[in-house]
């Protein structure tokens, strides 16, 4: 998440970064998109996930702006810094006159952006080296623009790790807590609590804890070293989800073609439509990662309609995924986790499919959760960094790994509602990653521009959205959203 100027990488065409971006967006989150769809009603999340994506859409066309102005200011420091290397070398035949000239700074704002085209490449705003958003935010955000950054960064981390956390040890539990009255019926799923028995005296809680003890020893470790995803790994882990999603589609398709489904969805229900709104911030989340993403492709001409077809395809897949589940199975038999769903033999009588359905979570977290842990521990080092300082080693080795995965332990220690993780986490975090804080790289990366290069330079990466109507369209939602979620909250809690 956080961190500077890196290597782009190797090439690939725009099909390719398509293909990638598609992946990266549909995880984790699509799997809690049923019960939401289910809870909120048909025809309500319809119109909110087709909202949603436009808006997620807008958003990301904001960052590659800022990606562009990020790329135009980095070549135009570099100009001025080689201009002013050129006047140093001839300095000794400087006249008297010629030193009480302004500075570099100040002659460049005279003469802004031709003389740099000329010496530099073609378009200065071409999207060439890959600027991370925290590098972003340092450049187009004060000081307290940039803390507020890191703090929206680390507590969206905090929530995908929450997340992991608990949707591991939940899928464990289920697959392994068998009961003697357990029929295999679609309607078994959700006749357990938590305080039923699980093997002998041990009840599904306790076993969920376990689960989350072993999980946090075996991978809590990885906290405190070095890890990074390896494109095997990557590959991988993305063949089983695919595999997975294909599969679940697949059979609630011939359950409900045979007469079988037994959904019958409300058209709107507005009780779960705030969380139905996290869900879906959540599973539309990507701008955290289009530094990375869009960079090394090839030719980006028209990289915002390629990056249209994606949203396109992603709400069609979102949206069938969901109103499959939603006519196959009951609201009530719905599971926070869908892929447990089809852990029973109603479903299939091929025990392969049921248990990679229900393992299928762990194999695909626990690969990620490391990464993630590492992300939010350099995030944390990056917020309290001082210039030319250094960490004492208990601090940089125990103290940030410490606060990095104790916090999220606890959470899913505490509760494994796998729908309102993800529906609070989208709903804050997501809220400012995917809302505010592009609308205001958008809104500082412009004025920066016309600051350095004049008025009349035109980014060829300008947003679709370019006018400060949409900016503020942004921010105003956002906060409607955030005003919206707390009181729902608020008022669910003064009910109990």
């Amino acid at each position: 998440m956080a961190g500077g100027i890196t290597d782009t990488g190797e090439l690939y065409s725009p099909y390719v970064g398509l293909v990638y971006m598609f992946n990266l967006i549909v995880g984790t989150g699509a799997l809690t998109m049923p019960k939401a769809f289910a809870t909120a009603g048909w025809l309500v999340s319809l119109i909110l996930i087709m909202f949603l994506g436009f808006m997620s859409y807008m958003t990301t066309t904001f960052v590659m702006e800022a990606m562009a102005a990020a790329n135009a200011q980095l070549r135009w420091k570099r100009m001025e810094k080689h201009k002013e290397d050129d006047d140093e070398d001839s300095s000794s035949g400087v006249s008297d006159s010629d030193v009480l000239l302004p500075d570099g700074y100040a002659r460049s704002e005279t003469r802004p952006i031709l003389s740099v085209q000329r010496r530099g490449s073609p378009n200065i705003f071409e999207i060439t080296e890959r600027v991370e958003m925290g590098q972003m935010a340092s450049m187009f955000f004060n000081k307290v623009g940039v803390n507020l950054f890191y703090f929206c960064i680390i507590i969206y981390l905090y929530g995908d790790l929450a997340i992991y956390a608990a949707a591991v040890p939940v899928s464990l539990m289920q697959v392994t807590c068998v009961t003697g009255n357990h029929s295999g019926g679609v309607e078994d799923v959700t006749k357990y609590n938590d305080t039923d028995k699980c093997w002998g005296p041990i009840r599904r809680i306790d076993a969920y804890r376990l689960y989350l003890a072993a999980f946090t020893l075996l991978l809590g470790p990885f906290t405190f070293f070095n890890v990074q995803k390896t494109k095997y790994l990557q590959i991988m882990t993305s063949l089983m989800r695919w595999i997975a999603f294909v599969v679940m589609i697949i059979l609630a398709l011939i359950r409900i073609g045979k007469g079988e489904g037994e959904g019958h969805p409300p058209l709107a229900q507005l009780s779960g439509i705030p969380n139905l709104f996290g869900v879906c911030v959540y599973s539309f989340m990507c701008q955290h990662s289009l530094p990375s993403l869009i960079t090394p492709i090839s030719k980006k001409q028209h990289v915002n309609k390629l990056v249209l077809l994606d949203y396109i395809l992603i709400l069609g897949f979102y949206s069938l995924l969901s109103f499959t589940a939603i006519y196959c199975f009951r609201n009530e038999t719905l599971m926070d986790m869908y892929t447990l769903n089809f852990t029973n033999r109603n479903i299939t009588n091929i025990a392969f499919i049921r248990y990679f359905m229900g393992l299928f979570p762990v194999f695909t977290i626990s690969t990620n959760f490391p990464i993630i842990a590492v992300t939010l521990r350099n995030n944390w080092k990056t917020l309290f960094h001082r210039e030319g300082g250094t960490y004492p080693w208990v601090v940089d080795r125990i103290v940030f790994p410490a606060i990095t995965l104790i916090p999220p332990v606890l959470v899913a220690v505490c509760t494994h509602d796998l729908e309102s993780l993800v529906g609070i986490t989208g709903a804050y975090a997501g809220n400012g990653i995917q809302y505010i804080i592009p609308a205001f790289l958008a809104y500082c990366s412009r004025k920066d521009t016309q600051l350095i290069f004049g008025s009349g330079t035109v980014n060829n990466h300008l947003s679709p959205f370019r006018h400060i109507f949409w900016i503020w369209f942004v921010l105003l939602w956002s906060l409607f959203c955030f005003v919206f979620v707390t009181a729902n909250i608020i008022l669910s809690e003064t009910k109990l």
